[in-house]
């Protein structure tokens, strides 16, 4: 076991988009980590970004604001703190609905029979609606805030995992080890947790890796539309809020603005970046079709 660690941590190590895709979560993690360090909160709520005028229009970058200043707040701080946020909303939701799609995953593929049947159908019936307008609707139906649009993504989310486990699983039961636990007795619980799942759910971790960007892009998306983060709060799709009234810039000054869109995009992308290539990397490192 030790050896093939050695042997997957050099593989990664060889792969110059996979070391990438680490350090660029690095970066983040430490940004997020010492967030209070690197902006020390200035209220009550260290996610509400601080009002440091009160002109509306756009102030480029200068030595107290590097990033400049949008809507009268500091966007350094914003994408600062932002970088908290996403972490908050891509994990929160993707262990969430993960853990919803194992459970029913599992006892549609396990089971099988008329429960696979029911399950997999009301499955089919999630996965039928578009998954952003669904998003939307039901955020605006619950109102605004970071924690409804938390609650829209996972149940709209669990799909994938659900039918990914439930394809492993329908093809790990009937494995020998599998058989003969059943034979002695063991309890189908015991039989799915200690047995199938630890032989199946690696394709699922490297899915909901790949999923954390993707949930961090769509929460962006619903913040920017207003249905997200509340007014102020540190996030990067209410920065890009804030800045849609600047984005075409002044007349005859076209990029006047970029700065309102720039940063806080930039941070977005490498985010989402980070994530995708570090799933790439876990992928190629123990997926046995693609190992050397």
């Amino acid at each position: 076991m030790r050896v093939e660690t050695k042997r997957m941590l050099r593989r990664i190590l060889r792969n110059p988009s996979a070391v990438l895709g680490f350090a660029l979560l690095i970066f983040f993690t430490l940004v997020a980590v010492f967030a209070p360090l690197i902006c020390p909160p200035q209220s009550y709520d260290p996610y509400m970004i601080p009002i440091v005028t009160w002109d509306k229009t756009p102030q480029p970058p200068t030595k107290g604001h590097p990033f400049g200043i949008i809507d009268g707040r500091d966007i350094f701080y914003g994408v600062v703190w932002g970088t908290r946020t996403a972490f908050k909303v891509g994990l929160v939701v993707t262990l969430t609905s993960t853990l919803v799609g194992l459970v029913i995953g599992s006892i549609a593929g396990y089971f099988g029979g008329w429960i696979d049947e029911v399950l997999m159908r009301i499955t089919d019936v999630f996965l039928s609606i578009p998954y952003i307008l669904a998003a939307i609707v039901l955020t605006a139906f619950l109102g605004m805030g970071l924690d409804k649009v938390m609650i829209s993504l996972i149940i709209f989310g669990w799909m994938g995992t659900a039918r990914l486990i439930r394809a492993n699983i329908l093809q790990a039961r009937e494995e020998q080890y599998v058989l003969a636990a059943r034979a002695l007795g063991v309890s189908d619980f015991f039989v799915i947790t200690k047995h199938i799942l630890p032989n199946t759910i690696f394709p699922v971790l490297i899915q909901a890796t790949m999923r954390i960007g993707s949930l961090v892009i769509t929460a962006a998306a619903l913040s920017f539309l207003g249905l997200g983060a509340p007014v102020g709060y540190a996030d990067w799709g209410a920065l890009l809020n804030f800045a849609r009234n600047w984005m075409l810039g002044a007349s005859g000054e076209a990029l006047k603005y970029w700065y309102a869109i720039v940063y806080p995009g930039t941070a977005m992308v490498l985010f989402v970046l980070a994530w995708n290539l570090v799933g790439d990397a876990l992928r190629d490192a123990f997926d046995p079709r693609l190992r050397g």
